[in-house]
């Protein structure tokens, strides 16, 4: 799934293959509502992988699909 209508993937340019989901919403410029980005990973709007107790944002998976819908 992607994320809702707004989200601007120009933002992902140079981005790691993964990150915390806080540094991510810090990343696309959302550092001050990060639960927005919080919320968009429980509901499956962003590819995430749980790594020890880290929840990280897939950002190569999340780009391929973004590509893919252009």
């Amino acid at each position: 799934m992607l994320p809702p209508d707004g989200f601007d993937p120009q933002k992902l340019h140079g981005a790691p293959p993964m990150m915390p989901w806080q540094a991510f919403a810090d990343w696309i410029g959302m550092g001050e509502e990060p639960i927005v980005v919080r919320t968009w990973v429980e509901r499956g709007y962003l590819p995430s992988l749980k790594v020890g107790r880290r929840l990280m944002v897939n950002v190569a998976l999340l780009t391929k699909e973004l590509l893919e819908r252009e």
